[in-house]
């Protein structure tokens, strides 16, 4: 790889890119008529708060900050299937899971719908397309070089001897990244770039890995516990919501106090090294003389519980499950129009026709996301009110199949194998520890939201295509 930066010299690269807002020079926005370079930057397992800007004030994470600083950054950013298969799928075809029909143990996703996923149209209108790191959607053969005119999926470890130096997997998926951009300079690109990190490696007792470089971070400082990870909260959850993935990954990951500081310092510190990756890719950016047009999306595939209910992990509707950070920064902005954190709720399915909507490419009528560009010149005069949210996985009983909505004040889950309905009202009940569908004056409102769930189900089911 022509832009690895290994030990030493990678350690004083780091220290020069920590004044990177003192060094890059502002240049001319781009002409209405060129078509803007894309990047969209994924992480796995990052939630919404898992970054400075959001007002974590242990993460290390200045050039996200930079990035959500500099462009639009929207807290209420939600993904409608908290786990890595389904987001990912979602994503490329801009359709919920309940249309896709893909997760895990499922046949391979069906082409029609890879046919209009972002990258094959961007590649048909002209875009150079790349895809590095994990891809995370089973495909049928042939599909991915079809849509993609450089693909390097990269898989664990995290630790990797490259040329007898020890080097990690984001570092590798940088350097991928940046060999793209560089080979890509004479006509407008569109890169996915799509880390492992900071997902745990599920195989392996330490569970997270970083680079050496990344050692001094969170030494000494002390991670919060969290509320509910009081052991009576855990106690009074049903059975069956004791029983689960969630709860056997707990054990792996924060049982004891001493793994809780070990295990979420070792989380943050691979979020880290990915922020460190997007530095360089910045600093690629700018040299190759197209920065200031080069459009980045940034985001999350999905939240993450961090002891929080006696839990590690995802799947289910609570707020740190399906929460991410989400940011856009388009440098043809003009200045007033950016720097702006914004409230309303946006969802994965809502970036794939964003992506399409920069390129100026037409939106297939089908896809069930809206285009975040408005928010570019302002904030729209109407806007959703209110997402619908899934998880679907079958034939695993400890990963639960659950639906639910989530409006501007209230969150309503239901569970398929269970009475059991939650309400929470979220604005004041951020843990969502109160669950109001005990109390016999929001029966109507439970009945309410079910019947919102049971008719949206039945729309997406509908716009399913017709099985190959």
């Amino acid at each position: 790889m022509r832009s690895q930066i290994k030990g030493k010299s990678l350690a004083v690269l780091l220290l020069v890119i920590g004044c990177w807002s003192c060094q890059v020079p502002e240049k001319e926005g781009a002409t209405e008529n060129e078509k803007p370079n894309i990047i969209f930057i994924l992480t796995d397992d990052q939630r919404w708060d898992a970054l400075g800007f959001a007002g974590n004030d242990i993460i290390h994470t200045p050039n996200m900050d930079k990035l959500a600083a500099e462009g639009l950054y929207f807290e209420n950013a939600f993904v409608t299937t908290p786990i890595c298969a389904a987001s990912r799928a979602s994503l490329f075809t801009g359709l919920y899971e309940r249309t896709h029909d893909f997760t895990f143990g499922k046949p391979p996703l069906q082409d029609a719908y890879m046919v209009n996923s972002y990258p094959n149209l961007l590649k048909k209108a002209g875009y150079r397309t790349g895809f590095v790191g994990k891809f995370g959607v089973k495909v049928n053969e042939g599909i991915e070089d079809s849509i993609f005119h450089q693909m390097d999926k990269t898989f664990w470890p995290y630790l990797k001897e490259v040329e007898g130096e020890e080097v990690h997997l984001a570092d590798i998926n940088g350097d991928l990244a940046i060999d793209f951009i560089n080979a890509s300079t004479d006509q407008p690109f569109c890169l996915s770039l799509s880390f492992w990190s900071p997902h745990a490696d599920d195989g392996a007792e330490e569970q997270y890995f970083w680079p050496e470089y990344m050692d001094h971070l969170y030494r000494d400082v002390s991670i919060p516990v969290p509320e509910t990870a009081d052991p009576s909260f855990y106690d009074s959850l049903p059975e069956f919501l004791q029983n689960t993935m969630n709860r056997e990954r707990w054990y792996w990951r924060f049982d004891t106090p001493e793994k809780h500081q070990k295990m979420v310092k070792g989380h943050y510190r691979m979020i880290s090294t990915v922020d460190s990756v997007l530095s360089r890719i910045r600093l690629t950016l700018d040299e190759a003389g197209v920065a200031d047009n080069t459009v980045i999306i940034f985001m999350g595939d999905n939240g993450y519980f961090m002891g929080e209910r006696g839990y590690a992990g995802k799947w289910l509707l609570h707020e740190t499950s399906i929460r991410v950070p989400l940011i856009i920064y388009d440098p043809r902005q003009p200045e007033s129009k950016r720097s702006k954190t914004l409230s309303q709720m946006v969802l994965n399915v809502d970036v794939t026709p964003t992506i399409l909507s920069l390129a100026g490419v037409a939106i297939p009528d089908d896809y069930q996301g809206e285009s975040l560009t408005p928010f570019l010149d302002g904030s729209p005069d109407s806007w959703r009110t209110g997402v619908y949210l899934e998880h679907r996985l079958e034939n695993n009983p400890k990963l639960l199949k659950t639906s639910g909505y989530r409006d501007e004040e209230f969150k309503f889950i239901r569970y398929d194998d269970s009475d059991l309905i939650e309400l929470y009202h979220h604005q004041s009940d951020v843990n969502e520890v109160n669950n109001l569908a005990l109390e016999e004056k929001y029966a109507e409102k439970i009945a309410y939201y079910s019947t919102k769930c049971d008719s949206i189900v039945h729309r997406l089911v509908q716009q399913r295509v017709t099985n190959q």
